[in-house]
C-alpha cells in the first residue's frame, strides 16, 4: 500500500525496457477469447485487467510502441522484447495480467469473446503436467539457462550494469 492507503501495483515487459507503475484500484480481471486477442498474446487468449478510470497509470521506464488493431483499439507492446502490455480503446486502458510484478494477485473473474474459444482450451488442466526439474533428459540444458529476463521487482536501471 502506498501512504494514502491506495494499491499500487507495478510490472513490465519481459525485457525490463518498459516498465509501468499503477496507483488506485484496478476494474475487472477478465481472459478475451476473440481471434484479435489470440493474434495480438500469441497464446489461446488475453488475460487482462483494466484500469480503473480512478487509478493513475505511469510509464516509469520506456513506454510501449503501438498498433492499431483495429479502427477502435490500440495494442501497446514492448518494441525491443515484444511482450504484450495494453489494449487501448476508447472505455480505457487494459494491462496484460502476465506483466504484473505478482499476476497471482489478479484473477480473472469474467470471459469474453466465447466465439473464438478454441475447443481444446477447458480441457488443458486435465493434461499431464511436471515441474521442469522433472525431466531429467532436459537436466543439463536447465541448469546452465542463464536468464536475462528483467526481475518481477522494479530497479534503478537494466540491464545491470548499464545506465537508464
Amino acid at each position: 500500500m502506498s501512504l494514502d492507503n491506495r494499491p499500487h501495483y507495478s510490472g513490465g515487459c519481459q525485457c525490463g525496457a518498459v516498465r509501468f507503475h499503477v496507483e488506485g484500484a484496478l476494474g475487472g480481471a477478465s481472459v478475451c477469447h476473440c481471434r484479435m486477442c489470440q493474434k495480438a498474446f500469441g497464446n489461446f487468449y488475453a488475460p487482462l485487467v483494466s484500469v480503473h478510470r480512478d487509478a493513475k497509470l505511469v510509464w516509469t521506464r520506456g513506454e510501449p510502441k503501438k498498433f492499431r488493431s483495429s479502427n477502435f483499439a490500440f495494442r501497446g507492446f514492448c518494441a525491443d522484447c515484444g511482450t504484450p502490455l495494453t489494449y487501448e480503446a476508447p472505455d480505457g486502458v487494459a494491462l496484460a495480467i502476465a506483466a504484473f510484478d505478482e499476476p497471482e494477485e489478479i484473477a480473472p473473474t469474467v470471459q469474453w469473446g466465447l466465439e473464438g474459444k478454441l475447443p481444446y482450451v477447458d480441457h488443458v488442466h486435465e493434461l499431464p503436467g511436471y515441474a521442469t526439474e522433472d525431466d531429467p533428459d532436459a537436466a543439463d540444458f536447465v541448469n546452465d539457462i542463464v536468464s536475462y529476463q528483467h526481475p518481477d521487482h522494479d530497479t534503478e536501471q537494466w540491464p545491470l550494469g548499464e545506465s537508464s
